[in-house]
């Protein structure tokens, strides 16, 4: 084998190692953890990754254009009591017992303005995105509180828990969904002249100015994106529980970050594809599955988070690191 064909082949491996050590994963698990090899086990880790999953899609576009949205979690948990409280037929909600669709419709436009709201100091008044978006991550779920008066909501619309509830053969059709979301996303990144102006900008900011690329209304486009999904995510929440509660996906928008990374998605920006972001969705959800089985103290939860976020971020300094040399 030549140089040459060693570098392709290690190069791919780079980009694929997520792969790799799912795999790892989950053998070690099914070996040393009983009951983890049933349909019902893994059926729950397809749940659990729909909505890190979804989050991490709105990571994934925030991150290679250089940016970062860390307002997706709070997004979602709002979406989800917006859709309990318009929805719900508890007397703890609204009493408007809307609809599937037009709650979903709600939701949607609750995402684009909360994309405009971030876009604009992001873009226009030139703040950092960490910056604000941290905000958002801290206004928007106390907006969610105001709304559901710090109470849960139990008992929606029937035709949103359906959607939690139908199955197409084996397959749940959140996930279906979810392996939707992925899809066009991929090929949104991937095929379209806005999706490469995404990598482009992440890349070199000034370059792509040069280039004639108007990012601006990119980046805006960006954010409206993020924000819509993440309000997506927070109306299939709703359906799968039911309703709502206070505390709603409270630490997913790390392990959703945490997937993006370990799915070959730099830091540095312009660097990533969907289809590791995935199988990084899929990682987490396994490792959170796994501390639900096996009954980890919840007080050790938030110490295995912020490890997985630590390797993370080696992970990508090292595949940085060869991949500088090998180029």
């Amino acid at each position: 084998m030549n140089d040459l064909k060693k570098k392709e082949l290690l190069l791919w491996f780079l980009n694929n190692i997520v792969w790799f050590i799912l795999v790892a994963i989950i053998i070690i698990f099914s070996l040393t953890i009983k009951g983890f090899g049933q349909w019902g086990v893994f059926r729950n880790i397809l749940y659990h990754s729909v909505f890190i999953g979804i989050l991490a899609i709105a990571e994934t576009l925030c991150i290679i254009s250089g940016e970062m949205d860390l307002s997706t979690e709070s997004v979602m948990a709002l979406s989800a009591v917006v859709t309990a409280y318009l929805a719900g037929t508890s007397s703890d909600a609204s009493g408007l017992y809307l609809n599937g669709i037009t709650t979903f419709g709600i939701i949607l436009l609750i995402g684009i303005f909360i994309g405009l709201f971030n876009g604009f100091f992001i873009v226009k008044m030139k703040i950092n995105s960490f910056i604000i978006t941290l905000a958002g991550y801290l206004m928007f779920r106390a907006v969610g509180l105001v709304v559901s008066r710090g109470r849960g909501v139990v008992n929606i619309s029937k035709d949103i828990v359906m959607v939690a509830r139908t199955n197409i053969g084996p397959i749940p059709l959140m996930v279906i969904i979810l392996f939707i979301l992925y899809s066009l996303f991929h090929l949104f990144l991937t095929k379209t002249k806005l999706g490469r102006y995404i990598y482009f900008i992440g890349d070199s900011r000034e370059a792509s100015y040069n280039a004639g690329i108007r990012v601006n209304k990119v980046l805006f486009g960006v954010f409206i994106l993020s924000s819509v999904l993440s309000a997506i995510a927070g109306w299939l929440m709703a359906a799968r529980i039911n309703g709502c509660s206070p505390s709603l996906g409270m630490g997913m928008l790390f392990e959703a970050m945490a997937a993006v990374v370990i799915g070959g998605v730099s830091l540095q920006g312009g660097i990533g594809k969907l289809t590791g972001v995935f199988a990084g969705a899929i990682l987490l959800s396994s490792i959170s599955t796994v501390i639900a089985i096996v009954g980890i103290n919840p007080f050790y939860t938030n110490i295995i988070r912020g490890g997985l976020i630590v390797f993370a971020v080696m992970l990508d300094s090292i595949v940085r690191k060869i991949r500088s040399r090998i180029i």
